[in-house]
């Protein structure tokens, strides 16, 4: 049986679930690509529950090919949660320079020092109490459980959205994850979640650079907003000169190009208020920066 788009959305839209023989072709069409074409990634090579973690967080909203430069000199740096628990954040963000979102280190900061406050050392295994960590959202709470822990329950990201519009909601817009979930959880393979999830990954990876894609299908698709010129990059341009400058002043800071003291002022007070910076005297340091 070949299994196209126009056939599997017919079938499931019109008896509203797969049955059990279209599940066991299908994960075999998805395996079989996988076998013979799967992405080499190094956070796909261990099961350390805190690597995975890292590799979580970088990958959001972060190109691949960025993430795997910067995966193995952050574990390099930090090698364990404890010695990122117990890292000056000015170091964790040195570290993560390159990736963007810097938000996302100072939750990686944070996590850890949860971990090892309220969990002696060692990441919890539930999705619960992997969610209720800083920063942790329902998808990379799953995508842990899933890739450490063998924990099989439906997760959704982008790749694995592509590939369920593409098969199971051809000619269909604005496609949105609730209408997705009940398939994701009918064709889950609960005996092997790690890999089947890689498996979809990398075909829903394929699929969008072989078809229009069907990510833009979906409800919840946006477009990421420009990085040059826009807010996002004057606060990791002031980030990074008080990093290189502890201490600087707002007059210093203010020399910059393109730095207009409204927006600038707004950003520090924010970057304050988010914990990222104190200020001392007339100057701005990273938070728990040494003087």
């Amino acid at each position: 049986m070949v299994l196209t788009p126009t056939y599997l959305t017919t079938l499931f839209h019109k008896n509203g679930d797969l049955p059990p023989r279209t599940v066991t072709i299908f994960r075999s069409m998805v395996c079989a690509y996988f076998r013979a074409n799967s992405r080499p990634m190094p956070w796909r090579e261990t099961v350390d529950p805190y690597h995975i973690l890292v590799s979580e967080i970088m990958l959001q909203q972060t190109q691949v090919e960025r993430v795997k430069l910067k995966y193995a000199e952050f574990l390099e740096a930090f090698p364990a949660v404890h010695e990122l628990a117990a890292a000056p954040l000015s170091d964790v963000l040195q570290a993560w320079q390159g990736l963007g979102y810097n938000r996302r280190a100072m939750f990686l900061k944070r996590c850890s020092e949860e971990i090892v406050n309220h969990h002696s050392g060692q990441l919890p295994r539930t999705i619960a109490e992997l969610q209720s960590l800083p920063g942790i959202g329902p998808y990379t709470a799953r995508a842990v459980a899933a890739f450490a822990f063998g924990v099989a329950e439906p997760l959704i990201e982008t790749n694995i959205r592509s590939i369920f519009i593409h098969f199971f909601f051809h000619g269909h817009e604005k496609v949105s994850d609730r209408e997705i979930m009940p398939l994701i959880a009918a064709t889950l393979d609960r005996d092997n979640p790690r890999e089947w999830y890689y498996a979809l990954m990398d075909y829903g990876a394929m699929l969008k650079q072989s078809h229009p894609n069907p990510g833009r299908r979906s409800r919840h698709h946006t477009r990421q907003s420009r990085f040059e010129g826009s807010n996002r990059q004057l606060r990791s341009r002031l980030l990074r000169e008080i990093m290189e400058q502890p201490g600087v002043t707002l007059e210093k800071l203010l020399t910059m190009p393109a730095a207009e003291q409204e927006a600038v002022e707004r950003n520090l007070e924010a970057l304050q208020r988010e914990g990222f910076l104190v200020k001392q005297g007339c100057g701005y340091r990273v938070a728990g920066e040494k003087k």
